[in-house]
């Protein structure tokens, strides 16, 4: 990095100022900076960094096998509604040509089923009506 300051350098300032309300004139001048500058180092500190010395006693482990058995006894008698809607289509350019959508609910049970009143669909039919 560097700095050129033209040579020879000359610097006159002049002008007034005033102290306890009496103009004092002053003037100043600045010759003879130096253009180079030299930074040397002639000689570094020698660091040196120690670690003690660090001793670890071997360790010995003795594990068993272990068996871990899970399982889910019985699943809670449950209704779970799902809704369902369901779009498939033909479209061309954005415009819906062909649509056919499905639509209701669906469930997941986990309980014997027996079904609600809104469920039934029609009189009870045995094996024998064919």
């Amino acid at each position: 990095m560097g700095v050129d300051i033209p040579q020879p350098f000359d610097s006159h300032v002049s002008g007034t100022v005033t102290v306890a309300g009496i103009p004092q004139p002053f003037a100043a001048t600045v010759t003879g900076i130096p253009d180079t500058f030299h930074i040397n180092i002639e000689k570094l500190p020698k660091i040196q960094l120690g670690v003690d010395p660090v001793t670890i006693n071997p360790v010995t482990l003795h594990l068993d096998p272990v068996d871990l058995n899970m399982r889910i006894k019985e699943l809670p008698n449950m209704r779970a509604h799902l809704p369902a809607d369901f779009t498939v289509g033909l479209s061309l350019l954005g415009i819906e040509l062909l649509a056919v959508r499905l639509c209701g609910e669906a469930q997941l049970i986990t309980e014997p089923y027996v079904p609600n009143p809104c469920e039934d669909c029609g009189p009870d039919r045995t094996p024998n009506d064919g």
